[in-house]
């Protein structure tokens, strides 16, 4: 086998989830000694500070040459998310439970078949509903990071790490808001 071929080998296989925590931990030590904070939400500020909108609002007026290393962050997220859907792509769906299988079949919602990670009915732009769903859940998210001064990997990975009660408050309030959506709303949406 080439080197090449075990390299790619080696890279496509489901990893332990150690691995990640390992190096989450590690860069966020890193990130702690040099006095800077992880997240993702702050990001989106210097991206509207570069299209202009500092001109307008004061809250976007910053000194933004602090903040690229973050929005190379982001950027390189987004590239690696579209690499490794395009080179390392799972050849089988998502595994999930058959009770969950069966539980989102009751709602009229498939299993992913062949390379899908996503089911069609909801995550498609096709269907009226997805696309419903996907701007009012993107204008949730970018409220909620705003008002919670923080995303979740902001709050849950720094806030939490460093011990700070507002942190602790917002991450048990994901999680309010998830059960909350898991057994009160999508059932209504959806059942």
């Amino acid at each position: 086998m080439a080197t090449s071929q075990i390299g790619m080998s080696f890279l496509s296989q489901p990893w332990h989830w150690s691995v990640s925590g390992i190096a989450i931990a590690a860069i966020l030590f890193i990130m702690t000694w040099m006095g800077r904070s992880f997240g993702v939400s702050t990001a989106f500020k210097g991206f509207c500070n570069m299209a202009g909108a500092g001109k307008k609002y004061d809250f976007f007026n910053f000194d933004i040459k602090n903040e690229y290393w973050r929005m190379a962050f982001v950027l390189g997220a987004i590239g690696g998310g579209f690499l490794t859907s395009v080179f390392f792509a799972s050849p089988s769906p998502v595994a999930i439970s058959d009770a969950t299988i069966s539980h989102l079949q009751d709602w009229g919602i498939n299993y992913p078949q062949g390379n899908g990670l996503f089911p069609d009915e909801i995550f498609h732009f096709g269907n009226p509903l997805g696309v419903i769903l996907a701007i009012i859940g993107g204008f949730l998210v970018g409220f909620g990071a705003r008002y919670g001064d923080g995303c979740t990997s902001g709050h849950a990975i720094t806030g939490l790490s460093h011990l700070q009660l507002p942190s602790l408050i917002t991450v048990i309030g994901f999680f309010i808001g998830g059960i909350i959506m898991t057994w009160g709303i999508m059932p209504l949406i959806f059942g």
